[in-house]
C-alpha cells in the first residue's frame, strides 16, 4: 500500500495500542502454564503478537481470541515442532530455549529479514551445552536437552537471549544461574521479562548481573491487563514535538518499559545546540526521535551507540536516514551513530519514502510529514501491521490526511 500524506497538525486523543513487549511476555507465561487457563486482556492482535500465539500453539498450547482479549490454556506437545516466528525477533529469541527445555528441540523459520538475525549468543551456549544447532535454507534446527547449571553470556547484544533463559531454566529440575560477563544492555527489557515471570508465580532472585534461577517451577495461571506501548505512544510524541497536539491514554505513568524515556528524550531536545542520545538503552525509538531532531532549528543530534538498529526489520541507521533524506532533511551516517542536523521545516517531496517494510521507519515517517511543506509519498506504507495495525486509522482520526495512491502511479 502506497500513501501520499498531506501535512497537517494533528490534534484529538488517541489510545496507544498494549504494549508488544509485555504482550509477548504475558502470551508465553500464560502458555507455560501446566494446568487452568489465563486471561489477557487489552491484547493487541499485531503482526508480531499473533505469531508468538501461533508458536505457542505449536507447542502445544491452545487459545481462544475475543476482541482484544486471550484465554490460553497451557500445554505440551510431543516431538519437534516447526515454529513459523514471522518477522519477530523476540519470538524466535524467547522460544528457542522454552522448546528445548519443553521438548527437547524444535525447528524455527520466519520471514523478510528475521533469520538473518544473530543467533550467536545461544550457538556458543549450544556448543558448551552439548546441544545441536543448524540453520539451513532460512530453517533453525535445535536439539538436545537442556540442563541446569550456569549460563555464561554476553549482554551487550540483546536482552532477548536473557529473557529466553528466565523464562526456560525454571521448567528444568535443576537450579541455574544466568551470569552476565560484561555489561547489561536495555536493561529494561529484562525489568519487564521479570515483572511478568513474576506474575505467573516464578522466583527469580537477581544480584548484581547474576539471576538465580530455582528449577523446578511451576507457571501458574493468571488474569492480566497489558499496558499501553511507550514505543508507540513515541510517534505521536514525536509529532507533538513538530506541532501537534495529541492527548495519549493507556500508557502507565509507573511502567517499567524502557521507551518511556522517549518523553524525557524529546524534553531535551527543546534546548538549543548539539544534544547527545544513546541509543543502545532505547533502539525502537531512534526513527521516532530522529523525525523530531529534524525539527530543532539550528540544532544538532547525535544518535551514538546505535549499532544494534543494523539488524532489525531493516538497517535502521540507513533506513532512518534515507526516510529524512527523502523528508528534504541532512544527516550524516556513521557506522554505529546517526547525526541529524535540524531545521524548522522540511520540503517533504525530495523523493518517495520507501519504507523497507519497516514498520517503525513509515510511521515516523508519518510523524515527519506533520511539519513538511508539501506532501510526503510513502512506499509500503502496509508494514505498520507488524505492531500497529490500526496506526493509520488513528492518524486519521486525528486529523490526518492520507490517499491511497494506484501501484501504476509511483
Amino acid at each position: 500500500m502506497n500513501l501520499r500524506l498531506t501535512p497537517t497538525p494533528l490534534q484529538g486523543t488517541v489510545t496507544v495500542p498494549a504494549s508488544k513487549s509485555m504482550s509477548h511476555r504475558m502470551v508465553i507465561g500464560a502458555a507455560l502454564c501446566e494446568s487452568g487457563e489465563s486471561v489477557i486482556d487489552n491484547l493487541s492482535l499485531s503482526e508480531d503478537i499473533t505469531a508468538t500465539l501461533k508458536a505457542v500453539e505449536a507447542l502445544g498450547a491452545s487459545f481462544e481470541l475475543s476482541g482484544s482479549r486471550a484465554v490460553i490454556r497451557g500445554g505440551r506437545r510431543s516431538g519437534a515442532p516447526l515454529l513459523d516466528c514471522g518477522e519477530s525477533g523476540s519470538t524466535l529469541r524467547f522460544l528457542i530455549p522454552i522448546a528445548l527445555a519443553l521438548t527437547g528441540g524444535a525447528s524455527f523459520t520466519g520471514h523478510g529479514r528475521l533469520m538473518e538475525r544473530p543467533l550467536d549468543t545461544y550457538y556458543d551456549l549450544f556448543d558448551r551445552k552439548g546441544i545441536s544447532h543448524r540453520l539451513e535454507d532460512g530453517v533453525l534446527t535445535v536439539k538436545g536437552t537442556l540442563t541446569g547449571g550456569e549460563f555464561a553470556l554476553s549482554g551487550a547484544v540483546s536482552s532477548q537471549f536473557i529473557t529466553g533463559l528466565l523464562y526456560a531454566l525454571p521448567l528444568l529440575k535443576e537450579d541455574s544461574r544466568i551470569v552476565i560477563t560484561d555489561t547489561l544492555s536495555s536493561k529494561a527489557y529484562v525489568d519487564m521479562t521479570l515483572e511478568a515471570l513474576k506474575a505467573f508465580g516464578i522466583r527469580v532472585e537477581q544480584q548484581g548481573l547474576c539471576f538465580l534461577i530455582p528449577g523446578g517451577q511451576r507457571y501458574c495461571p493468571r488474569s492480566l491487563s497489558v499496558e499501553g506501548d511507550y514505543s508507540q505512544a513515541a510517534f505521536f510524541l514525536a509529532a507533538n514535538f513538530i506541532g501537534s497536539t495529541v492527548t495519549l491514554s493507556g500508557l502507565n505513568p509507573d511502567s517499567l518499559q524502557g521507551d518511556r524515556a522517549a518523553e524525557d528524550i524529546l524534553r531535551s531536545f527543546q534546548s538549543s545546540g548539539e544534544v547527545e542520545v544513546d541509543a543502545d538503552p532505547v533502539p525502537d525509538l531512534i526513527p521516532a526521535l530522529a523525525a523530531a531532531a529534524a525539527f530543532r532549528p539550528g540544532g544538532i543530534t547525535r544518535f551514538v551507540n546505535a549499532g544494534r538498529l543494523r539488524i532489525k526489520e531493516s538497517d535502521r541507521i540507513a533506513s532512518t536516514a534515507a526516510m529524512l533524506r527523502a523528508l528534504g532533511a541532512r544527516v550524516q551516517e556513521g557506522s554505529d551513530s546517526l547525526t541529524v542536523f535540524g531545521s524548522d521545516s522540511l520540503p517533504g517531496d525530495c523523493a518517495p519514502v520507501d519504507c523497507q517494510n519497516d514498520h517503525r521507519i513509515a510511521m515516523a515517517a508519518a510523524a515527519a510529514s506533520c511539519g513538511c511543506q508539501s506532501p510526503v509519498t510513502l512506499l509500503g506504507a502496509a508494514c505498520v501491521k507488524k505492531s500497529y495495525p490500526r496506526f493509520w486509522d488513528d492518524f486519521r482520526s486525528l486529523g490526518g490526511k492520507t490517499e491511497q495512491l494506484p501501484e501504476r502511479t509511483i
